[in-house]
């Protein structure tokens, strides 16, 4: 196997279209741009006062096309890291449908390492680069990304995704966006409940261990065995909660049909 492994590493190509075959096999349709567009979340959300948890929202990048998005959604934002913190409250102020909240959703409640990221990157327009921080250490994130450094870490506030939902009353959840650099799994753990009345989540995944102890794509859907990959993006996915009814649009039809090819 790793025989073979190093040989595809040859051909990028290669191994790009047999990685996409093998995830066909197995029911997961994937699409060739590379991340979800508003459109898609609308129809999937189908209303507009939608309840959204956004899981890493650094400064509220994505807050934004939220509010933009939709009338009247309730967002709630969660943020470990004190650097985006502050551009995100100059950013938003008060709003009574943004709701900030300065920790980290794992599987434990208390407090929590967090290894800020930082290094520079012209492009982001940020003095320092802290969009990679983790709950999780990084590991292959090292040599994949070397301008992005990892010198620094912090003990922040942690706390479950079901602790968080029972202490707020949160009952529905239309719509989860997380990203949460590698801690994906601990999310899930945190939040089995919450994700049983989620009817959707849009999450970053990967195959290689960015960070230590990172789950792949296939360990991570064994976590959640009540949801299904609607569409596979080449670093997100959009889960569906099958306990949910939903009936897609013939646009949304036709690119699943198109997916699946």
């Amino acid at each position: 196997m790793q025989f073979l492994r190093k040989r595809l590493a040859r051909f990028p190509f290669l191994e790009s279209q047999i990685k996409s075959l093998y995830w066909s096999l197995q029911g997961i349709p994937q699409v060739s741009c590379s991340a979800i567009t508003k459109e898609l979340i609308c129809e999937c959300v189908g209303k507009q006062n939608p309840t959204i948890l956004e899981i890493g929202c650094n400064d509220g990048g994505h807050t934004l096309w939220f509010l933009k998005m939709f009338e009247n959604p309730k967002i709630y934002c969660f943020e470990p890291d004190p650097r985006p913190i502050a551009r995100f409250k100059t950013k938003f102020g008060q709003r009574p449908n943004v709701k900030l909240f300065e920790m980290a959703l794992c599987d434990r409640n208390g407090e929590i390492t967090f290894y800020q990221s930082d290094g520079h990157k012209a492009e982001a327009m940020l003095e320092s680069w802290d969009l990679s921080g983790s709950i999780r250490q990084p590991k292959e994130h090292l040599t994949a990304n070397p301008w992005v450094t990892f010198e620094q870490s912090i003990t922040v506030e942690s706390a479950t995704l079901d602790t968080w939902c029972n202490e707020h009353g949160i009952e529905d959840i239309d719509f989860i966006w997380m990203d949460v650099q590698g801690a994906e799994i601990d999310v899930f753990r945190g939040g089995k409940n919450a994700f049983c009345k989620t009817r959707f989540v849009y999450t970053e995944y990967s195959n290689k261990e960015l960070y230590k102890g990172q789950h792949t794509l296939k360990q991570l859907l064994r976590q959640l065995r009540h949801f299904e990959v609607l569409i596979r993006y080449s670093n997100d996915m959009l889960l569906r909660n099958k306990k949910f009814a939903f009936a897609p649009n013939k646009a949304l039809q036709g690119m699943l049909s198109n997916s699946h090819r």
